[in-house]
């Protein structure tokens, strides 16, 4: 992706096209690529044709990472957001609207492939990504640009090991940073892009130690560090609801009832996770619970 446009602007503000003029221009109309739109779009086919063109190309590369059009919207969410905003509309919803939606070439069927339809099918399964904020959307980028660095210059037959470690830590900063954000909450966008993030940074760490590349920091994903602060808090409620009782054998008692009712609902959290259930209804659950335990003992 760097290395077919720059990621800055040039001194006219206009996008710097590092790709062969000839490979673009396959990807433009009759006209050709008049304004800034039109390249970008072009850029964006080119990216989808490299990954999703037909089966063999699909099979080999997408199907085993779905989640490529996720890093290809990264980019075009970037890079559109070096230009201004006109209007209500965000630049990457307009662009959405006439080049992907408006226009032809996100629709033609991809050859061989019965899963998706068309690089619009692609796109919309990630539909919620379109709607992103512009602001995040430069913080994502420079993340997800490392770890794209880190994979590409991976070289298993000359590993160095020491660059790879200091790049690891770069990027393990940069992560725990990103995850700090206000604005990253469990079934946003950028959670889903932060928990695939981490999960490329997984694959990264597995080839580095496949070459005997050692002391690469593991990365607490942020599936995790919200589940450990998640455990935190019901921790922090049980110990409330223990200490209200004054008699021994009452709080020994509300003590082992709870802890059955957090092994209970734990098995809940794991199971409707997969669908997509908040944290917070299994907080709310677990109250209503130790609240009606509370009620027996006291009657």
């Amino acid at each position: 992706m760097n290395s077919s446009f720059s990621k800055t602007l040039d001194e006219k503000g206009e996008y710097q096209i590092i790709i062969n003029k000839s490979i673009l221009d396959n990807y433009c109309t009759s006209s050709g690529c008049t304004d800034d739109l039109a390249k970008i779009n072009a850029g964006c086919l080119y990216l989808f044709d490299a990954f999703f063109k037909n089966s063999s190309v699909f099979k080999s590369d997408a199907k085993s990472n779905i989640n490529i059009v996720e890093y290809i919207i990264i980019w075009l969410s970037y890079m559109l957001s070096l230009k201004k905003q006109v209007g209500d509309k965000t630049n990457l919803q307009y662009f959405y609207e006439i080049y992907i939606n408006g226009g032809n070439m996100y629709k033609k069927p991809i050859t061989g492939v019965k899963e998706y339809n068309s690089y619009k099918d692609l796109i919309d399964q990630k539909q919620n990504l379109i709607t992103m904020d512009m602001s995040i959307i430069s913080k994502l980028y420079d993340v997800f640009i490392k770890l794209c660095t880190m994979h590409i210059e991976f070289d298993e037959t000359n590993p160095q090991c020491g660059k790879y470690l200091n790049d690891a830590k770069e990027f393990v900063k940069k992560y725990d940073e990103l995850k700090k954000d206000p604005k990253i909450t469990e079934g946003n966008p950028y959670y889903k892009l932060l928990s695939t993030l981490s999960k490329d940074y997984d694959n990264f760490k597995k080839k580095c130690s496949d070459v005997s590349c050692k002391d690469i920091p593991p990365l607490q994903s942020i599936e995790k560090t919200r589940n450990a602060v998640d455990f935190s808090e019901l921790s922090k409620q049980t110990s409330e609801v223990a200490s209200s009782s004054s008699s021994i054998t009452n709080n020994l008692f509300i003590v082992l009832s709870i802890f059955g009712a957090i092994a209970f609902f734990f098995g809940i959290s794991y199971k409707y996770s997969l669908f997509g259930f908040r944290k917070r209804f299994q907080k709310q659950k677990l109250r209503e619970k130790i609240k009606n335990i509370k009620k027996k003992m006291n009657h």
